[in-house]
């Protein structure tokens, strides 16, 4: 088998770089035929960090995940079908390409850089008060919160409007990796670390 086979066949990823130092090794781009893990990584230690980006990605569209304190509706374009969320994913990848001219691999990870926070609040309690104090945001949960913001601002852009869901994912993604404020995900980390910052 030859040392330099592209993801899906299509996308080298040889040559993706990484510029955040701290997500460099919680970044998986392993070039495969197919990433399907079948959630057997889950057991391991630090089993998520062998898992590839894209497969999270699409893992990520079954389930959206909370805004607030509101889930985001699941519907027919996002089933618990990992094939069909996947093909979502690589439609999304085809029209990044055409848009971008570049690998759509590697603006992914620089959307996932550009809209991953460094820190966040969480609340203590103190003598029967509570107030909020800024915390750094570890790697793994940088790279959960940037794909989950994504996929919610795909979501939120799709939902009840005539664009598709591949259209509203490609998007998010590019504007994502430009760091552009137009991006859901670029906004969430803005606005997370305002938040961080006045509560040192």
């Amino acid at each position: 088998m030859s040392k330099n086979f592209k993801l899906f066949d299509m996308y080298d990823v040889s040559e993706i770089k990484i510029e955040d130092a701290a997500l460099r090794p919680y970044v998986n781009v392993s070039s495969r035929i197919m990433v399907k893990s079948c959630g057997r990584r889950n057991a391991e230690n630090l089993g998520i960090t062998k898992v590839n980006v894209v497969e999270r990605l699409a893992t990520r569209l079954a389930v959206p995940g909370h805004v607030g304190k509101k889930h985001k509706i699941i519907t027919s374009w996002s089933s618990g079908n990992f094939t069909k969320n996947m093909g979502t994913v690589l439609k999304a990848f085809e029209l990044i390409q055409k848009r971008t001219g570049k690998n759509p691999v590697q603006v992914f990870v620089s959307a996932i850089e550009n809209g991953s926070p460094r820190d966040e609040i969480t609340v203590i309690e103190h003598g029967g008060a509570r107030y909020p104090q800024a915390v750094d945001t570890s790697p793994m949960r940088r790279i959960n919160l940037a794909i989950r913001w994504m996929v919610q601002g795909a979501y939120g852009k799709a939902f009840g409007k005539k664009k598709k869901i591949v259209e509203t994912l490609a998007n998010e993604i590019v504007l994502a990796s430009q760091a552009n404020m137009e991006s859901f995900a670029v906004n969430k980390r803005t606005d997370t670390e305002k938040q961080a910052d006045s509560a040192r």
